[in-house]
């Protein structure tokens, strides 16, 4: 560099003559053009690729076999040295090196290009996670329901017997009590209890349970498309955080009851923490999100299955695969019953 500002200042400034540059410092004309062209060495640029004359008419047969590909599992693709194996078959006389590189370069050029995504206040995502937990004694898979808000990085989480319409029900509930507000959008994974039907990318038929449910609340959902779940992961995050913190080690509880009431605390001592890149704490930014939220209407929504059932002459009434007992004086009678 040091060079090539001398020698750039002193054919601009009159100081030496192109010929005696070229005679002093033993350059080519060439080169002193590029000199006085550019401010600083351009480096070397390939004007086109280089030729490949013994792997270069495979090249189109490679890409398409990689293409191919991304429709089957991961485990049955083909590997570099399984396309040399067939392009030798096709004729192929190179060597196994240059099929490994173009494999390497055709796969890098292909991969996905991302765009980060923006968290504005008021936005929710929710997903479920699974631990063990030493309820009564006994070790037990439980499910746990978690609310979480990017832009805060706020989150609420509770445990449940098993994922169902009745747990995202009372999860939602809960949790909007909790944060004191409605998230006006908020973000699912394609769960059975809450789509019925995947119709393209974004188009879902929605279950009645999530329907009731947004119904009452007046939320907007966004469902992740198949396989991205990286479109929720936030809350993606803090499940994994929530068993490694929460969960670790098992928590002997009496009951969920136990469980959830140890769980609560947790979720607020974990508002005083600050993130990086974040001027306060999660408390602090959680007002934003609050700023933002729908009111809770006026009145609660009851997260419960209501069914309608008549009591038999053994004053039992069915409920969810069940017989439960009922006072003699209901029998024969219609009555409704909420789970």
């Amino acid at each position: 560099m040091e060079w090539w500002t001398r020698v750039r200042l002193e054919v601009s400034r009159g100081e030496k003559s192109k010929r005696g540059v070229l005679r002093d410092e033993g350059i080519h004309w060439e080169t002193l053009k590029k000199i006085m062209r550019y401010s600083e060495p351009p480096g070397y640029r390939l004007q086109e690729a280089r030729p490949k004359p013994r792997i270069g008419a495979y090249l189109e047969r490679i890409a398409q076999i990689i293409e191919e590909d991304k429709a089957l599992p991961k485990k049955q693709r083909h590997t570099a040295k399984r396309i040399y194996e067939r392009i030798r078959e096709m004729g192929y006389e190179g060597k196994y090196t240059q099929v490994k590189e173009a494999v390497r370069e055709l796969i890098r050029l292909k991969q996905e290009v991302f765009m980060p995504l923006i968290h504005r206040p008021g936005e929710g995502q929710v997903d479920f996670g699974h631990a063990l937990a030493k309820v009564s004694g006994v070790l037990k898979k439980v499910v746990f329901f978690v609310m979480a808000l990017p832009y805060s990085d706020a989150f609420f989480v509770r445990a449940f017997e098993r994922e169902c319409t009745e747990s995202y029900w009372e999860g939602h509930v809960r949790a909007f009590e909790r944060f004191g507000g409605v998230p006006n959008r908020i973000s699912y994974d394609n769960s059975k209890v809450l789509v019925s039907k995947i119709i393209g990318t974004h188009d879902r038929k929605l279950t009645d349970g999530f329907l009731k449910l947004q119904s009452h609340y007046l939320f907007r959902e966004h469902f992740c498309r198949v396989g991205r779940a990286n479109e929720k992961g936030v809350v993606e995050g803090v499940v994994k955080f929530a068993r490694l913190n929460f969960f670790v080690p098992v928590p002997p509880v009496r009951d969920l009851n136990e469980l959830n009431e140890k769980l609560a605390p947790m979720c607020r001592e974990d508002l005083k923490r600050r993130l990086r890149g974040k001027a306060g704490t999660k408390a602090e930014t959680l007002q934003e999100d609050q700023a933002a939220f729908l009111p809770l209407p006026a009145a609660p929504f009851e997260a419960c299955r209501k069914q309608p059932t008549r009591a038999n002459s053994l004053s039992l009434v069915r409920f969810d695969d069940n017989d439960y007992s009922v006072p003699v004086d209901y029998a024969h009678h219609d009555m409704l019953v909420k789970g």
